[in-house]
């Protein structure tokens, strides 16, 4: 008799997590039904950026030390940098170093004198639906119109405040 009552209850148990389950998936899928459509799709994470101090120092950390493909020293003065990208499998690392005392990079190395991640960058399809949306929902652009970024390829900045404390670079795929 305990047996049968104990079988009972874990058919019960299983039911009920069954159920949840169904319902958890309906408000999700209903959700997601009423997204509206966008004019421009995110897409994969393009490099995760990082400010350092001493270029050629985090250049050797991570060709002599981890043994990872690293590019040559690229200077981008309309965004006040050098930047060399380190090749990972699924994605790169930027690594940001200032171009003069009045790179936003050197303002990051003031703050965080041994260096850090400075930003993430994600790739759009269309960046200028995406300026366009994104202004209507009052997320704040840090220029007015997109630069040519390090990949040749248009991009803007999104505020931090804006963006969960995170500066996002997006870049036109």
């Amino acid at each position: 008799m305990a047996a049968s009552i104990m079988r009972g209850a874990g058919l019960f148990t299983r039911l009920q997590t069954s159920v949840s389950a169904m319902r958890a998936l309906s408000v999700s899928q209903s959700v997601m039904q009423n997204e509206p459509d966008f004019l421009w799709k995110l897409g994969r994470l393009n490099h995760v950026a990082i400010a350092v101090p001493d270029l050629e120092k985090a250049r050797s950390l991570y060709q002599d030390v981890l043994g990872a493909r690293v590019s040559k020293t690229v200077l981008l003065p309309e965004h006040g940098v050098y930047t060399v990208f380190v090749e990972l499998g699924n994605t790169k690392l930027e690594l940001l170093h200032p171009l003069g005392k009045n790179s936003p990079v050197a303002g990051f190395l003031q703050k965080n004198k041994i260096g850090g991640m400075h930003h993430i960058c994600i790739e759009v399809d269309d960046i200028k639906a995406a300026m366009a949306n994104l202004k209507k929902k009052k997320i704040r652009i840090l220029s007015e119109e997109p630069k040519i970024g390090a990949h040749g390829k248009p991009v803007i900045f999104l505020h931090p405040k804006d963006c969960g404390g995170v500066l996002v670079e997006l870049e036109e795929a």
